[in-house]
């Protein structure tokens, strides 16, 4: 090939370029003008979704739109997930809660009572956040063996599963009151009570242990123990906590949750952590947000009600 040829191929490709740039450039000065483009899109069918265009949406970035707009809508606003919308809300709020996003917190929360729940299921969503937070906080600072509590999980687990086997009536929560009470009471819950338990400080012991006996343990909450388990996975996912996420994957899985559900809710804290970045970042107006959160709430009842049906799915456990 002469150099001439090269030269001539060189200024092609450089042209090609050249042209490809402008194009792009040219897309972009249209998409900026706010009447063409993805973004432009985007708005539109928010508006056409929520029968408006809340600030907190509207004013996100060109660029950012689209694409979470369009996992918003697919994820939690989709009735069709494989966790139902109430269930996903409680997650959010757990999420938010920790961060913790105030934004965040006041939409999970209208969002989680549209769906139908309760004022104990918050109660309970907010609780399971500020446990695992505060395990994390433990493990984490202890610097706890991951290999050993990644046995004494699985010996908590097949211990469940033995117990579930036999039909034997769960052990009923003892008094406690004290360190060595609270010792005990583990031991007739758990069989061996895994070491960061026994290694808890003597003097927050016996709260400690309280809380999370009646809390994460309990059959009996407001909340499911598979929707606990899940909110806890979320909020371990985003902290991140190793410990945590392998222990509330492996409850999550003994209460009846589904590899497809388990993602489901990790996909939650990471767009709830996605939403919280953006709404502090480009620092909304608070009392603007909780105007639109509070329209959205009235257009999704008032729709429900023109069409005799409930505002959204109700079913959580």
């Amino acid at each position: 090939m002469t150099t001439k040829m090269k030269m001539t191929m060189t200024t092609k490709v450089v042209s090609g370029l050249v042209m490809l740039a402008l194009s792009g450039l040219t897309g972009a000065a249209r998409a900026a003008d706010g009447k063409t483009g993805p973004a432009a899109e985007a708005r539109a069918d928010i508006q056409k979704t929520l029968g408006f265009g809340p600030q907190f949406l509207i004013k996100l970035p060109d660029l950012a739109l689209p694409g979470l707009w369009t996992e918003l809508k697919g994820l939690q606003l989709n009735p069709n997930t494989v966790l139902p919308g109430r269930t996903k809300e409680l997650i959010g709020l757990a999420v938010a809660a920790q961060i913790p996003c105030r934004y965040c917190i006041v939409a999970h929360t209208e969002f989680a009572k549209l769906n139908g729940a309760s004022e104990a299921e918050i109660g309970e969503a907010v609780a399971m956040s500020a446990l695992t937070r505060h395990w994390s906080t433990y493990l984490n600072g202890t610097q706890a063996d991951e290999a050993q509590f990644r046995a004494e999980i699985a010996s908590l687990v097949a211990g469940a599963k033995r117990a579930a086997a036999s039909h034997a009536p769960a052990p009923k929560p003892g008094v406690v009151t004290d360190s060595q009470s609270a010792l005990r009471d583990m031991t007739q819950m758990l069989g061996t009570p895994p070491e960061f338990l026994k290694r808890f400080p003597e003097a927050g012991r016996a709260g400690a242990w309280r809380e999370f006996r009646d809390v994460q343990l309990n059959p009996s909450s407001a909340v499911s123990n598979k929707v606990k388990e899940l909110a806890g996975l979320a909020v371990a996912s985003q902290i991140p906590c190793r410990f945590c996420i392998i222990a509330h994957t492996e409850f999550a899985k003994l209460a009846g949750a589904t590899d497809a559900e388990i993602n489901e809710a990790i996909g939650m804290a990471a767009l709830t952590r996605n939403m919280s970045t953006m709404l502090n970042g480009l620092q909304m107006d608070e009392a603007q947000f909780k105007r639109d959160v509070d329209h959205v709430v009235q257009n999704v009842t008032a729709a429900a009600k023109h069409e005799g049906k409930k505002p959204a799915t109700t079913a959580a456990r």
